[in-house]
């Protein structure tokens, strides 16, 4: 079994800014920091996470008008 290695995911918003998670903590930056503030781990890479489509659903459903 292989060991996962430690990530940032960036999550995209649809009205306000990026943030980037700790995939081994899960502590929430404002930026990919070379070393996560939170847990000292050294995140590599950083994995997308499109949450901006599920916010732009929402907001679709609450402004639909159905005449």
């Amino acid at each position: 079994m292989s060991k996962k290695t430690p990530h940032w995911i960036r999550k995209t918003h649809l009205f306000r800014a990026d943030e980037y998670i700790c995939s081994v903590c899960g502590a929430v930056c404002p930026k990919p920091f070379k070393v996560c503030p939170s847990c000292g781990v050294s995140p590599g890479k950083t994995v997308y996470s499109p949450t901006w489509v599920d916010e732009a659903e929402m907001l679709s459903a609450i402004l639909d008008d159905d005449w």
